[in-house]
């Protein structure tokens, strides 16, 4: 009876793992990602494991109570033979007494829970149906130990008999069945007559737990792979790969759209792209046609397409005058009415009309503007090279 309580218990550990690894649905992955499971959120990890926890100090307090109730009965036995039948229907009577009362405290797991927020990120209805497991497992953990009390509270025996057992021979009776042990007496059975240097060779079976570990991984290797390769209830290598590719591309968007907006006059630099020159054409049409016209030729402005500039012919003047503008000339400052992004489209678009031709262009005003040339590395190798001899 004992030996089959032990094979259900380590049947069901197993059967546990398999459900935990297999819970995803089938073909969850075949239309893309699915949307992040229950089990995902941490809360409802921990509170898995405390249940898995009060699961296994469950098991193993019914089989202290279930031993001390041996232990009563068969004192009973010795002690009153002719009403030994009477006596044990009465131990039974008493640990099953409180079963109505447990099944009318359980708490009711069909009844929806109408709410549209969620508890710590789980939906309510898996947050209190974990929740009653527990509590329901800490009803049966107080069960158990009630009457366990009560059975060793009337008996000093019993007792003082469990005390001594547990104290003497708990540890050493599951380090031993842990590693399948051998007595010392019983070890010329399996002696296999090879000796080295006193070192005898004994044909030992391997420890439970290393097989019982063994048999686990069997059995998480035959759900990995019907999960990842059969019913790609789960992402592979590539998929997850290709997930946190995307997700890095939008993350990329996001930090250069950020990063675009932290431009400033020290920083900007000139947009050759056609998307960004269009876009610094329509705001300007819109904006600097008025003063500057529609070519840049000026009118109440002054002509932006030639060489002379009041205020610096740069890339970074110019982005400062529109940014920043000249109130004592008439000019306003556009930096609350466009971002930086769109202030550095702006001056990128006026800087790339040089050289084109306006249909009724003014004088120049202001001072010459000479754009310093940008010394490429070919050019500045034999200047550092020079410099180092």
């Amino acid at each position: 009876m004992q030996q089959c309580k032990n094979q259900w218990m380590k049947i069901s550990g197993l059967l546990f793992t398999a459900i935990v690894f297999a819970a995803l649905p089938m073909n969850a992955w075949a239309d893309g990602p699915p949307k992040p499971s229950a089990m995902a959120n941490p809360l409802a990890q921990v509170l898995v494991v405390i249940i898995g926890v009060l699961l296994l100090a469950i098991a193993l307090l019914a089989h202290v109570v279930l031993g001390a109730a041996e232990m009563k009965m068969q004192r009973f036995r010795d002690q009153q033979k002719n009403n030994t039948g009477a006596k044990i229907l009465g131990i039974i009577a008493l640990l099953c007494s409180s079963n109505s009362v447990f099944a009318a405290e359980e708490p009711a797991t069909d009844v929806a829970v109408a709410a549209s927020s969620t508890i710590s990120g789980l939906s309510p209805t898996a947050f209190y149906s974990l929740v009653s497991v527990v509590g329901v497992e800490l009803l049966v953990l107080l069960w158990l130990l009630y009457h366990l009390k009560s059975l060793l509270a009337k008996d000093p025996e019993v007792v003082s008999v469990t005390e001594t057992v547990i104290k003497e021979s708990a540890w050493k009776k599951w380090w031993g069945k842990a590693n399948s042990f051998k007595p010392v007496q019983e070890e010329a059975n399996i002696d296999l007559g090879h000796n080295y240097d006193g070192i005898r060779e004994l044909d030992n079976r391997l420890p439970p737990w290393w097989l019982y570990g063994f048999y686990i991984c069997i059995i998480f290797s035959a759900i990995y792979l019907w999960r990842y390769h059969v019913t790609h209830t789960a992402p592979s290598s590539l998929e997850e790969l290709a997930i946190v590719m995307e997700k890095a591309e939008l993350e990329k968007e996001n930090y250069l759209k950020k990063a675009a907006n932290n431009v400033n006059e020290n920083t900007v630099t000139y947009l050759s792209d056609a998307t960004s020159l269009e876009a610094g054409k329509k705001i300007f049409v819109t904006a600097c046609a008025a003063c500057h016209a529609a070519d840049g030729g000026g009118t109440v402005g002054p002509n932006l397409v030639d060489d002379y500039w009041l205020h610096g012919g740069s890339i970074s003047d110019i982005f400062k005058s529109i940014k920043y503008g000249w109130p004592e000339k008439g000019m306003k400052s556009w930096k609350d009415d466009y971002s930086p992004a769109q202030i550095a489209q702006i001056s990128s678009y006026i800087k790339s009309l040089k050289g084109t031709k306006p249909g009724t262009p003014k004088e120049p005003q202001g001072e010459l503007y000479e754009e310093k040339p940008v010394q490429d590395s070919a050019s500045v190798a034999p200047i550092i090279k020079a410099g180092l001899n």
